[in-house]
């Protein structure tokens, strides 16, 4: 294809943080990836660049954080020539690609939830996409439709399954009163914590233990912010450790 106009949107929740979302390339160089790098959605577009290196084409522009909260999140990619409207959440980021080409041309196939192996190390380093998508919509084209339809020709469809399969994890929500207290295991030498959270308070305790025998304490708290631990520890010279991140 090679196209002057183009719509791309699809709904999306992960939890994984990096993932190839969407790609295409041509055999001119043009290409547009969608991505998550690092939590974070990451459109690369090339519209062209010549062979003397004078024209560089190649434009990088990254948006929101903390997608892979496994919510569903919206994306549209709106394209005329060289000027972008990438749109995530509602939010809409404008731009102007680098070049001076206004086509992109896709001779190869475009692949969603990864990318071929082209041998080129930029492809090699890639992981694919792992999580749901729906809504697939590509200048007019219900992909997803096409696809449970089996009227993409060709194809390849690997495991995919038009579900999408919820994680088995049961939330807790605690107001500024409320809090969970369960029995420790005495006779342990090991202490050993894991959770998520997700807060828009600055500060609050997250977590507080005696240790036994009056031997002291661990808390774990957000200070302005940030995650500190604090372990106390009776009978010894440095008898207070802590560690903030």
């Amino acid at each position: 294809m090679k196209t002057l106009k183009d719509v791309i949107s699809l709904k999306f929740k992960t939890s994984e943080s990096e993932g190839v979302i969407f790609h295409g390339e041509g055999q001119q160089g043009d290409y547009i990836t969608l991505e998550l790098k690092k939590a974070k959605l990451v459109l690369n577009l090339n519209l062209g660049s010549n062979q003397l290196g004078s024209i560089f084409g190649h434009t990088s522009v990254m948006t929101g954080s903390l997608l892979d909260d496994h919510h569903w999140h919206s994306i549209i990619i709106e394209r005329h020539g060289r000027n972008i409207n990438l749109t995530l959440d509602r939010h809409m980021q404008h731009f102007r690609t680098n070049g001076e080409f206004d086509y992109l041309d896709l001779d190869y196939e475009i692949t969603f939830g990864g990318m071929p192996f082209s041998g080129k190390p930029s492809s090699n380093s890639r992981k694919n996409f792992k999580g749901c998508m729906e809504s697939i919509n590509y200048n007019g084209n219900n992909i997803t439709d096409l696809a449970k339809r089996k009227k993409l020709e060709p194809s390849n469809v690997g495991n995919l399954s038009f579900s999408c399969v919820e994680p088995h994890t049961v939330p807790v929500f605690f107001n500024a009163t409320s809090y969970l207290e369960v029995p420790g295991r005495p006779s342990q030498d090991l202490f050993s914590v894991s959770f998520l959270f997700r807060t828009w308070n600055p500060n609050g305790l997250l977590l507080f233990s005696n240790f036994a025998d009056d031997l002291g304490n661990v808390e774990v708290d957000i200070n302005e912010g940030k995650v500190s631990v604090h372990i106390n520890v009776t009978q010894v010279k440095k008898n207070r450790i802590d560690i903030s991140s």
